[in-house]
């Protein structure tokens, strides 16, 4: 049995390889994790097209797939740039999967949000906290805490992305832990918080899920301010971003060189023009805070939540969240799934 298993998991491999290598042939570049749905990667992606020239595919990996493809193809890499969570960013220049490279205005990334090298370097940041959609509640009222998520009330309706895969899911992991009182070293809180969650039949996909919030199919889901503000502000949604209560944080996205990436002359001009202001902008449109903050407009800075309600989303030692990020998955697949 297990070893058929091995056999099937191993075709499955090879299918997906080849198909990754025949996409990148018909691409001038490749980046790997930038879905149309998130983040805005669609229009990101249309910009560099437009300005450069090159064709890049849309590619709906999360964090965590993309270090294990990367990983997978370490002899004959495939993919040009990569986009990820913090945490995979610092595991992919551990594991030897990218390359130093300075993009443009790399000085005016501050210290701690870019590895002093040049393995990887923040783009944008988000705020981690409610994407709710608040017609799905069906008359239940927005909940403002973590605390609230447990009430029997919302049974069915809470989505997170799972931890021990998607990024987003494990920056919801940290994020709850803390507000129960854990720590990068305590993940007890944590552990028990989505213990209790699953009295309340969560929702725990694997992919970025922001038309399952729009459709209503997941009314409250653990997510990025800049989601909510598109769907808001963009798609026109009755939908609301909620900070809570108890506390939050404030989560990067980097970027990075493929180590000998089949276009790396292209790659690097790819990461040029996401940290020009052409490419900041496209982040600050998409209400996403970009590590360039001139970028970000007095327009699109007024759409945000108060100031007052950001006090409560702070910073983590990012580092130390990456290095006890496999501990987390295991202690979340033995003792949550």
């Amino acid at each position: 049995m297990i070893g058929k298993a091995l056999k099937s998991h191993a075709v499955a491999s090879a299918f997906l390889l080849g198909f990754g290598a025949a996409s990148a042939q018909a691409a001038d570049a490749i980046c790997y994790n930038c879905p149309p749905q998130w983040a805005d990667w669609a229009s990101q992606l249309q910009a560099i097209e437009q300005e450069l020239g090159y064709e890049i595919p849309h590619d709906n990996k999360n964090s965590g797939q993309t270090l294990s493809q990367l990983l997978a193809e370490k002899a004959s890499p495939v993919a040009d740039v990569a986009y990820y969570g913090v945490s995979f960013g610092i595991q992919a220049a551990e594991k030897g999967v990218v390359e130093p490279y300075k993009p443009a205005h790399f000085d005016e990334i501050p210290e701690g949000l870019k590895d002093p090298e040049g393995h990887w370097f923040t783009i944008h940041s988000g705020t981690l906290g409610f994407f709710v959609n608040v017609d799905a509640l069906g008359g239940k009222p927005v909940p403002t805490s973590w605390q609230d998520l447990l009430d029997p009330a919302y049974k069915g309706m809470v989505g997170y992305l799972d931890p021990s895969s998607a990024f987003v899911g494990y920056a919801g992991a940290v994020a709850v832990n803390r507000a129960m009182g854990g720590s990068l070293t305590d993940f007890d809180p944590g552990i028990d918080y989505f213990k209790k969650l699953n009295e309340n039949d969560p929702i725990v996909p694997k992919q970025t899920s922001y038309a399952r919030v729009l459709s209503g199919e997941i009314p409250i889901l653990f997510d990025y301010d800049f989601n909510a503000y598109r769907a808001k502000y963009k798609d026109n949604a009755n939908v609301v971003f909620v900070i809570p209560e108890e506390g939050t944080v404030v989560v990067p996205y980097v970027m990075s060189l493929v180590k000998d990436a089949p276009n790396a002359d292209k790659g690097k001009r790819i990461l040029d023009f996401i940290m020009s202001d052409q490419g900041q902008k496209v982040w600050a449109n998409a209400f996403l805070r970009p590590i360039r903050s001139s970028a970000l407009s007095e327009e699109a800075a007024a759409k945000f939540l108060p100031d007052s309600e950001y006090a409560r989303a702070t910073p983590i030692d990012y580092a130390e969240m990456a290095r006890v990020q496999n501990d987390f998955k295991e202690r979340y697949l033995n003792e949550v799934r």
